[in-house]
């Protein structure tokens, strides 16, 4: 059986123990996973000796072929057994349906869509002295608001006024250990990456932390007021003189 399970980045950052709630089918208790009444193993199927299958064949003589045709047993319905007394718990199957609540391990750094084992968690054995099969439980990273993950490297993005992008300013950005003060340096351009090293998450049984990543949006004003105008209507004569002189 394969399951996914969702874990927060901080879960990712600090490994421990996460709860997972599955129903799955199990061997039927009262049975045994015999699907019998009383434990009462079905008795093996005369009409096709226990395959399941029934083969027909018959020779078409102009074309010198012998063809066989096999289907299942319309005795056994292709079981190769028949259950005279079903359990009445499980109607004659061997399996019921069980909700449980397991405890999975999270190590520290897990990748994405990484699948931890857990034996005798999957479905049950074909015969009732078998060995459950295992269970594998896909780790995946929920969805945060203020982080997308890349590995162990995190991605954010912080978006500044024209004013910001150009003189410069300090911003406070959170991360996984809390917020921090961020300089950003004057001239910095849209999408340009500002890089706050060993602040990602840990590596996957590793000693390397990942890093995070600051994109750089541009917050381009849509309503303006009549000084904001002035000043960038004024900003703009100055622009263009200075490409003037530099042209000439």
């Amino acid at each position: 059986i394969e399951v996914d399970l969702y874990v927060t980045l901080e879960r990712v950052a600090s490994g421990g123990e996460e709860v997972l709630h599955l129903t799955r089918p199990v061997a039927c208790p009262a049975c045994h996973g015999t699907g019998g009444e009383g434990g009462v193993a079905p008795r093996k199927c005369k009409t096709c000796g226990g395959t399941g299958r029934m083969t027909y064949s018959h020779r078409e003589a102009k074309e010198h072929l012998l063809i066989q045709q096999i289907v299942p047993c319309s005795a056994c319905h292709g079981h190769g057994s028949i259950n005279d007394h079903p359990c009445p718990q499980c109607h004659g199957s061997g399996q019921i349906e069980q909700d449980e609540t397991l405890t999975v391990k999270i190590p520290i750094g897990v990748e994405e869509g990484m699948a931890l084992r857990i034996p005798g968690k999957g479905m049950p054995a074909p015969s009732p002295d078998g060995t459950a099969g295992d269970l594998f439980v896909v780790v995946r990273t929920r969805e945060d608001a203020r982080f997308e993950r890349a590995g162990a490297n995190l991605l954010q993005t912080v978006d500044l006024s024209v004013a910001d992008a150009v003189l410069g300013t300090t911003l406070k950005v959170p991360t996984l250990d809390g917020s921090i003060e961020v300089t950003v340096p004057a001239g910095t351009q849209p999408d340009a990456m500002l890089r706050l090293k060993g602040k990602g998450l840990p590596a996957f049984k590793s000693d390397r932390v990942g890093d995070l990543y600051l994109r750089v949006g541009l917050k381009v004003p849509e309503h303006l007021s009549q000084e904001e105008r002035a000043l960038y209507e004024q900003l703009r004569a100055i622009n263009y003189k200075a490409h003037q002189i530099k042209s000439e």
